[in-house]
C-alpha cells in the first residue's frame, strides 16, 4: 500500500525558528555591509595620508586646462618631473611660491629652452626642436607676455622650467622671482581633477605620443 507524503503543518515554534533565521541572516548581512564600509574608509583615509593629496587651484594662470577653485588629486610616490607633466610647486622661502602654484613641466635638467615672440606670434624650443602646442590653445591672442632675462637657457641640474597654460597671464619661469625650480620644491605631479565632478578628469600628457 503506497503511502502518502503530507506536508508537516507549521508549529508556532517553527515560525520562531524562521523568524529568527531570518533576522540572524539579515544582521549578519548588515554587519558585513558596515565592516565592508570601514574598510574601504580607513583605506581611503591612508591613501590620501600618504599617497595622494588635495591640491585647489588658485588663480588664473592654467585655464583652458584648469580653472580657479578645481580641486585636483596629487602625488609624489616615486615621482621625477617628466616634460608635459602638471605639477604643484611650493616653498615657503621662496617669493614666487611661497604659496602653492600650479604649472606645466616644460622642460628638465640638462635641456635647452629657447622662446621667440614676434608681434603675436609664440614659438617654444627645446633643444632646438619647436614645440608643437597647436592643438592645446595654451597661448590667448592678446598681448604676449615676455620673458624677463635673455634666452636660450639650459636648465641647471636637479631644475626645471616651468610655464602656465595660459601664458598671458602667468607667472613662471619666465619671471626673475621664479625661475627655474628646484625639483625639491615640486610638491607632485597632478593626476585627476576630482571637483567639480562635472568636469573630472585624469590628466594625459600632451606632449607623449
Amino acid at each position: 500500500m503506497n503511502e502518502t507524503n503530507h506536508p508537516v503543518p507549521e508549529t508556532p515554534d517553527t515560525q520562531n525558528d524562521a523568524e529568527k533565521k531570518e533576522k540572524t541572516d539579515f544582521a549578519g548581512t548588515f554587519y558585513e555591509l558596515i565592516e565592508m564600509l570601514a574598510i574601504v574608509t580607513v583605506a581611503v583615509m591612508l591613501l590620501f595620508a600618504f599617497v595622494i593629496r588635495l591640491n585647489i587651484v588658485d588663480g588664473h594662470s592654467m585655464e583652458q586646462t584648469l580653472f580657479h577653485g578645481e580641486y585636483l588629486a596629487v602625488s609624489d610616490l616615486f615621482y621625477e618631473p617628466t616634460h608635459g607633466d602638471i605639477v604643484i610647486i611650493h616653498d615657503i622661502s621662496q617669493e614666487g611660491y611661497a604659496d602653492p602654484i600650479v604649472k606645466r613641466v616644460i622642460a628638465t635638467e640638462g635641456q635647452t629652452v629657447d622662446i621667440r615672440c614676434d608681434f603675436h606670434n609664440w614659438h617654444l624650443y627645446v633643444d632646438g626642436v619647436e614645440v608643437d602646442e597647436s592643438d592645446y590653445h595654451y597661448i590667448a591672442a592678446d598681448t604676449l607676455l615676455l620673458p624677463e632675462y635673455k634666452f636660450p637657457i639650459t636648465v641647471p641640474e636637479g631644475e626645471i622650467f616651468v610655464l602656465g597654460d595660459n601664458r598671458n597671464h602667468s607667472a613662471d619661469s619666465r619671471q626673475i622671482e621664479i625661475g627655474t625650480i628646484d625639483v625639491r620644491c615640486v610638491v607632485g605631479k597632478a593626476l585627476m581633477r576630482v571637483i567639480p565632478l562635472t568636469r573630472a578628469e585624469y590628466f594625459k600628457n600632451p606632449y607623449n605620443d
